[in-house]
C-alpha cells in the first residue's frame, strides 16, 4: 500500500501539536486560581459545537481565530477575567501549542521521501504561527479557511487532493482522530492512525490502512515500501 502513496497529509491539532496542553498553559496563565479542567472543557465544547454548526450550515463560516476569540470570551466570563490584554493573549492560545516530542523529527524523516502537507482546521495566519512556534516544516500548509468550512467536511480534504494533483487514493491522511480519518476515507484518501494521548481512537468498525504508535513507527512503515 505505501508504495502507492505520492504525498502524506497531516492533521495538526492534536496530531502534531499537543493542543490540550497548550490551552491549559494559556488558561493557567490567564486564570491561575480557576478550575482549569472546567475551563478547558468549556473552551473545547465551544469550538466543537461552533465548527459543527459551520459544517452543517447552521451558522456562516467564521475563522478559527474568530471561534477561539469566542471561546476565550466565554472562558473570561466564567472565570471573571476583565483585563483586555489578558483576554487578547488567551484568544491567541491556538498559535502557541507545543509539538509532540516526536513530531519534528518524524515529519522531517517522512519528508525526505515524499511531499508532506499540513491540513488543518486552524486558519491560515494561525497555522503559520503555530507551525513556526512548534518547529514543524511542511512542503505546503493548507487551511480549512480556504474551503470556508471545517473537517470532516469533504471540501477540506479536497484541498489536499487538488494541491497535490493526484487521485485521492494516492494521498495518505495522518491523524490521531478517527473522525478525521473517516472524513478522509469518504473522499477516497488512504489513512494512517497515529496514537496520541488526546486523540480519538478507532472503533472496531474502522478500517484504516496503517496504525502507528508514533511518527517514528509511521516513518518506518513508509520507508519499508
Amino acid at each position: 500500500m505505501t508504495a502507492q502513496i505520492d504525498a502524506v497529509v497531516f492533521d495538526v491539532l492534536g496530531t502534531m501539536v499537543d493542543e490540550p496542553r497548550g490551552l491549559t498553559t494559556a488558561l493557567r496563565e490567564a486564570a491561575p486560581d480557576a478550575d482549569l479542567d472546567a475551563l478547558l472543557a468549556l473552551w473545547q465544547r465551544h469550538i466543537e459545537r461552533e465548527q459543527d454548526r459551520v459544517v452543517t450550515g447552521d451558522r456562516p463560516f467564521a475563522t478559527a481565530d474568530a471561534l477561539d476569540r469566542e471561546a476565550a470570551e466565554a472562558v473570561a466570563a466564567h472565570a471573571g477575567i476583565t483585563d483586555p490584554a489578558v483576554l487578547d493573549r488567551l484568544a491567541g492560545a491556538g498559535r502557541r501549542h507545543p509539538a509532540w516530542e516526536d513530531s519534528a523529527a518524524g515529519l522531517e524523516r517522512i519528508a525526505r521521501r515524499r511531499p508532506v502537507l499540513a491540513l488543518s482546521n486552524a486558519n491560515r495566519a494561525a497555522l503559520l504561527h503555530l507551525t513556526a512556534n512548534a518547529g514543524l516544516r511542511w512542503h505546503q500548509a493548507l487551511s480549512a479557511e480556504d474551503a470556508r468550512t471545517y473537517k470532516p467536511a469533504p471540501e477540506v480534504y479536497r484541498l489536499a487532493v487538488e494541491a497535490v494533483g493526484v487521485p485521492p487514493e494516492r494521498l495518505l491522511m495522518v491523524a490521531a482522530h478517527a473522525w478525521d480519518l473517516r472524513g478522509a476515507q469518504a473522499v477516497g484518501m488512504r489513512t494512517a492512525y497515529v496514537r496520541r494521548p488526546v486523540g480519538d481512537p478507532p472503533q472496531e468498525t474502522d478500517t484504516f490502512d496503517l496504525h502507528a504508535e508514533s511518527l517514528g513507527e509511521l516513518a518506518e512503515a513508509l520507508e519499508a515500501a
